[in-house]
């Protein structure tokens, strides 16, 4: 039997998430860390900071 595929649950952005995201960004916090405390993938938070225009994680 085949095994069924996870559904997929899209979380607004609220008001307190974009703070939360600006403060982890300003205390250059690794993107893994942040995805676990807020429970979201990288590549969501990642995206959501290109948005607001404020980096994420540490610049090479």
């Amino acid at each position: 039997m085949a095994k069924k595929a996870k559904k997929i649950v899209r979380r607004e952005y609220t008001a307190a998430d974009v703070k939360q995201l600006r403060a982890h960004s300003k205390a250059k916090t690794p993107v893994a860390k942040i995805a676990k405390q807020m429970k979201r993938t990288e590549g969501s938070l990642r995206q959501k900071a290109i948005k607001l225009g404020i980096p994420l994680g540490h610049v090479r």
